[in-house]
């Protein structure tokens, strides 16, 4: 199968969450023996971001660990016969321009035979619906949503049976365990955004790290100096952006981590955790997570993780995983055993691909393998 991929980035992981998964997915279909063409725009804010702050070398974790994949850049006169020829499958990111979009639409229902799939991993379905509505999905397959609470959008919006909901996970290849001869206080890799979660990480995350006495080390972007002003009052350290790449090798120095869902994603859009999740489980971090709904039963809260309801929950919880080495193995050994059995790349992989096979599709694709 020759499969085809326009994203915002694939070089880039600043701020882009999506990176992550997408690099575990198009590495397990390369292993598979499918080809992979990626494509992203000339001038991506995440990639332009990403050199501002760092140079080229902010490239050098992702070409390291990724060296099978690599993604061409285009521009908006490009000739989209040419980057789409010979393709099976094209798989647009929500991320993309409304005029890629459209045009690669009125390709598919101008005869192009491959299967045209937009992927939407965000919660502008709802914080801006009308930015959503704006995209031109005539001639398009199906829509993949990371949600069952976004797939329902869009069947609102008349996709019916043609809206699967294809979760991320973690790239197992990347993140699984690593051994560390001592580990201390939480580490929690996160964006600031927007500040939408700016009471709930105050609430969840620094207060009750400063109260149950762990030294917190955090990474990420978008940080206002009035963010990192708060980080200082509470004691944590703020080291800046981190590479996805590099992820393991942090979460391998830290006690434990602490999930922070984005605030539309405990509301309007539930049962949706961060990717973070699924990477610090997939590395046997033991983590505490604030108030989410795990609408989809993705995990097994107490078991693979443990749930705060208030903020004084969240501080007992941690000062538990401090001092409870046995609670930390247990927490970890669950949580791993989970990714494994149910989220990892590969599990999206043959999703994808039983998706792919049940669709009107070319019929060469009914007999994709594995």
């Amino acid at each position: 199968m020759k499969l085809v991929y326009f994203t915002h980035s694939l070089a880039s992981c600043w701020n882009h969450g999506n990176a992550h998964f997408l690099r575990g997915v198009l590495s397990e279909l390369i292993a598979r023996g499918h080809d992979v063409r990626v494509y992203e725009p000339a001038g991506a804010w995440s990639l332009e971001n990403l050199l501002a702050d760092n140079g080229d070398a902010g490239l050098d974790a992702y070409r390291t660990a990724y060296p099978e994949l690599s993604s061409h850049t285009f521009t908006p006169d490009a000739d989209l016969t040419e980057l789409v020829d010979g393709a099976d499958v094209v798989i647009v990111h929500e991320w993309n321009a409304h005029d890629l979009v459209a045009a690669l639409g009125k390709l598919r229902r101008d005869g192009a035979g491959f299967t045209l799939l937009f992927h939407d991993t965000h919660h502008r379905a709802v914080s801006a619906p009308e930015e959503m509505r704006a995209y031109d999905l005539d001639g398009y397959d199906g829509v993949l949503a990371f949600g069952e609470a976004l797939s329902r959008v869009y069947r609102d919006w008349g996709w019916g049976d043609r809206v699967w909901t294809w979760h991320e996970a973690a790239d197992t290849r990347r993140f699984f365990p690593v051994d560390s001869a001592e580990r201390d206080g939480l580490v929690w890799i996160g964006n600031w955004g927007d500040g939408e979660r700016t009471a709930e990480i105050e609430n969840y995350l620094l207060a009750p790290a400063r109260d149950a006495g762990l030294p917190l080390d955090i990474y990420g972007v978008r940080y206002p100096d009035a963010g990192k002003a708060m980080l200082a009052a509470y004691g944590a350290r703020y080291h800046g952006w981190a590479p996805n790449a590099a992820a393991p090798a942090l979460f391998a120095r830290a006690l434990a981590t602490v999930h922070v869902p984005r605030r539309y994603y405990t509301t309007i859009l539930p049962g949706i955790p961060t990717i973070r999740m699924f990477e610090a489980l997939a590395c046997g971090l033991p983590l505490a997570s604030a108030p989410w709904d795990d609408a989809e039963h993705l995990f097994r809260p107490g078991t693979d993780f443990l749930f705060a309801q208030t903020p004084d929950d969240m501080t007992r919880i941690l000062g538990d995983l401090r001092h409870d080495a046995g609670l930390r193995a247990s927490l970890a050994s669950a949580g791993l055993e989970t990714i494994h059995a149910r989220h990892t790349c590969a599990h999206r992989v043959d999703e994808l691909l039983a998706i792919l096979a049940g669709l009107d599709a070319p019929s060469h694709l009914r007999s994709i393998p594995a």
